[in-house]
């Protein structure tokens, strides 16, 4: 965590991510963290997951992602992939020298996780596919693996997705676009494009049908992993504001006595509760389905992985929205400030961006309709 926490401001002003951040992560055993334990993981818990997400944001917000976004995609190896590809593939993730990036983004369409454009070409033991534009991809300059979702062929309608498992040996990639946004800069989140040929036994899943392992596995993970993340870097900073508030003879800033600070302070608070309590049940749901063998394709539980992701991404970005106006131009807005605020301003304003919000809300809205029991959480 000091390593991690020590090059947050280099990630963010160089827009890399540090090798030595993903070295650490290797080493700690936690790449493995959902992986079973016959395969050398940890077997940990949804809240297992949370927890250690919102721990490593606090620390940097843009590694956490990385790191989150991998775990999302090991889980997905271990529930839907074949036993040779698990077999093969699991006790690498486990041992740390498999870090698996995820290319579901493409040029033309954006972040539609349930269309392909790029088909794949099916020969007797192989498919192949070339082309494939992704104009995002976390982490993807780093990844020795990744999963990629392709046409399940040629003639394929768009929605009939398939999704392929790819190490960086079988492919040719090729780095597409420089890398420097206003936040997240620390994920190196590069577009690629990629072509390649794999074995039938490296497609996840059944053919076309993506959409399952996307409700049931990747949805889930990735919406409890972002949230946890999002609140992490949030009471991170809420923690460090208030040390500084509290410290004798600082200079500038609000009167502790100021009945506005009081007002702000509750607020933020309250946000920040709400997100942990929703994000902390949301577990509990997912946790209580995969014992139960439930899927999670539901609309009830669909709508709950929304919100979750909905309110985790505005919420915690309005928090530090009000600790900077609370610490003020000098001590909260500026980067020479004795808070990190202004990159944690900048990160989480891209929480409504991943997977937006835009996207998502009228989405949810069409699910409340197949939900008119109002089952709330």
């Amino acid at each position: 965590m000091t390593l991690i926490r020590s090059n947050a401001a280099r990630a963010d002003q160089e827009a890399i991510l540090p090798p030595e951040n993903l070295d650490a992560l290797r080493d700690s055993g936690l790449m493995g963290l959902l992986v079973p334990q016959k395969y050398g993981g940890l077997e940990a818990t949804m809240h297992d997951f949370a927890a250690t997400a919102r721990t490593l944001a606090s620390a940097c917000l843009s590694t956490a992602m990385v790191w989150t976004m991998h775990i999302s995609q090991s889980d997905v190896v271990a529930c839907w992939a074949g036993n040779e590809l698990r077999e093969n593939l699991l006790p690498r993730i486990a041992a740390g020298t498999e870090y698996l990036a995820s290319v579901t983004t493409e040029g033309g369409r954006g972040s539609d996780l349930f269309t392909a454009d790029t088909g794949v070409r099916h020969t007797a033991e192989h498919v192949e596919f070339s082309g494939r534009n992704a104009p995002v991809v976390t982490g993807g300059r780093h990844a020795d693996g990744f999963l990629i979702t392709l046409r399940a062929h040629n003639e394929a309608q768009p929605h009939e997705v398939s999704l392929v498992y790819a190490s960086r040996d079988q492919l040719s990639l090729t780095e597409s676009g420089a890398w420097n946004p206003m936040g997240m800069r620390g994920t190196e989140s590069g577009g690629l494009e990629i072509s390649g040929r794999v074995p039938l036994a490296q497609v996840v899943g059944e053919q076309g049908k993506f959409r399952d392992i996307a409700r049931e596995s990747m949805v889930p993970t990735s919406h409890i992993g972002w949230s946890a993340c999002w609140l992490g870097a949030a009471e991170g900073a809420f923690r460090e504001l208030l040390r500084w508030l509290r410290r004798p003879g600082r200079s500038g800033g609000p009167d502790l006595s100021s009945e506005l600070l009081y007002e702000r302070l509750g607020r933020i608070r309250v946000d920040l509760d709400l997100v942990s309590a929703y994000l902390h049940r949301v577990c509990d749901c997912v946790s209580a389905a995969r014992v139960r063998g439930e899927s999670l394709a539901a609309p009830k539980a669909q709508l709950r992985l929304n919100a979750l992701k909905l309110a985790a991404s505005e919420l915690t970005f309005r928090t530090v929205d009000s600790m900077v106006q609370t610490a003020g131009m000098s001590n909260g807005y500026s980067r020479a400030a004795p808070l990190a605020l202004e990159r944690i301003f900048r990160d989480l304003r891209s929480a409504r961006l991943n997977h937006s919000n835009d996207r998502m809300w009228p989405a949810t809205g069409a699910l409340a309709l197949l939900d008119p029991s109002i089952d709330l959480l």
